[in-house]
């Protein structure tokens, strides 16, 4: 719930690649408001950026330089859903609409104070 809005929110893995070569694995946050239009949060891996591999836990995402954010968290996700909303989303849209979650690591990062000290 966010004021008088109730959203709903889910987390998968997504990966291309064929006989076990699994390559641009990615965490894919969902998130409606009911009755309302869908945002997809989308973290790709690539340099300096980590995402569930086998090595880290599922739905943990994070950057070489140490800051990680858990996307189970509720906190996390209404962070997300914040900093997207402050970006022009909108939940009263119909359509779907996608994000890459690294433009909004950052901000979401300091947000949850999970950045390292510089």
């Amino acid at each position: 719930m966010v004021g008088e809005e109730t959203f709903l929110w889910s987390l998968r893995h997504r990966h291309h690649g064929e006989s076990g070569a699994y390559r641009d694995c990615c965490e894919v946050l969902g998130i409606r408001r009911d009755g309302g239009g869908r945002l997809t949060i989308v973290f790709s891996d690539g340099p300096g950026r980590l995402v569930p591999d086998g090595f880290m836990p599922t739905g943990f995402v994070g950057t070489t330089e140490g800051g990680v954010l858990n996307l189970h968290e509720p906190g996390t996700v209404r962070a997300l859903l914040d900093e997207a909303r402050s970006r022009g989303w909108q939940p009263e849209e119909t359509s779907a609409r996608e994000m890459d979650g690294w433009t909004l690591f950052d901000a979401v990062a300091r947000s949850r104070n999970v950045v390292p000290p510089s």
